[in-house]
């Protein structure tokens, strides 16, 4: 089997029968692609034939890895490429199509920990309180940033929303997450609060000239008919929190730290914060025990006499 036919099975594999989003299969695509391409010298003026997959060895690998250094590639991104590469192997490996993973003894650029900064409960607490209620728009803002902040959804998961997922007599949401996997997770008063008064007051006046409440699907959407895109809420939460003073780099998935961070501090299992945020691999979820103490330690420090 040629690489190139390897990939295309691959990528077919984790599209029907893992079910990865759309952005997840481009990134896959675009990380082999590369590695196809540094193979085959795809952009030189006599570039090879795509190689046969049993002849790619760990040294093709490491040579590639090295490229993306040389052209200054981040290290956190040359790890994601190479866990792309080693997606591709494995499965072959699996699917008894080559004997050895030539992945297995390649190790990724080392690189720091990257820690999550967070916001403090009183920024928070500015951000939720920006946007003006007195208008749909700003209802509807203010309830997407109190269940943002409830919930811990990933911003994609907030926008794509719909009425039906939700249960505010029972206090929930359904969520399709990464990979098309489930969860429910529950709501808060205030963020039921905030949901029940802007699907009372402000959804029908965003839907009037679409022509009615029922027009959409949608949870939270716009004038003009259709659901919140991801960039125009990136946009709004940047406007609020410039009002509401907070200086620091600010987005939606800020929100979802200060989530985590704050239940860990407060003495949440990491096992039921790894279930509301929807990670696979617990692994991911122990990088908030990181801020968590680092932000106690700091709150020592400063506060207590003996520090």
């Amino acid at each position: 089997m040629k690489l190139d036919e390897a990939i295309d099975a691959y990528l077919f594999h984790l599209k029907v029968e893992r079910h990865l989003a759309e952005n997840t299969l481009l990134a896959y695509s675009n990380d082999l692609s590369q590695f196809s391409d540094f193979l085959t010298d795809a952009h030189s003026d006599t570039p090879r034939p795509s190689p046969a997959i049993e002849a790619i060895s760990d040294a093709d690998i490491s040579a590639f890895l090295a490229h993306q250094l040389g052209e200054s590639v981040k290290t956190r991104t040359i790890s994601r490429k190479l866990s792309s590469v080693r997606g591709l192997f494995k499965f072959l490996r699996r699917s008894h199509t080559i004997e050895r993973d030539p992945t297995a003894h390649v190790d990724a650029p080392g690189y720091g920990t990257r820690v999550p900064t967070v916001l403090s409960l009183d920024e928070v607490e500015s951000l939720l309180d920006a946007p003006d209620r007195s208008s749909p728009e700003g209802l509807r803002d203010w309830a997407m940033l109190e269940v943002l902040y409830a919930t811990g959804l990933r911003v994609t998961e907030l926008v794509t929303l719909l009425i039906k997922e939700v249960d505010l007599h029972a206090g929930y949401v359904r969520v399709v997450g990464k990979g098309s996997k489930q969860r429910v997770v529950p709501l808060g008063e205030v963020a039921i609060d905030a949901l029940a008064e802007y699907e009372d007051q402000a959804r029908g006046q965003l839907l009037a000239n679409a022509g009615g409440p029922g027009a959409s699907p949608a949870l939270f959407v716009t004038r003009r008919g259709g659901a919140m895109t991801r960039q125009a809420f990136w946009k709004n939460i940047k406007r609020y929190a410039e009002r509401a003073g907070i200086d620091k780099p600010i987005s939606p998935h800020k929100l979802r730290h200060s989530f985590a961070t704050h239940l860990l501090e407060r003495g949440a299992d990491l096992r039921i914060v790894q279930a509301l945020l929807g990670h696979a691999d617990i692994n991911t979820t122990q990088i908030y025990t990181h801020v968590a103490r680092e932000r106690l330690k700091r709150l020592y420090d400063d506060h207590h006499p003996r520090a």
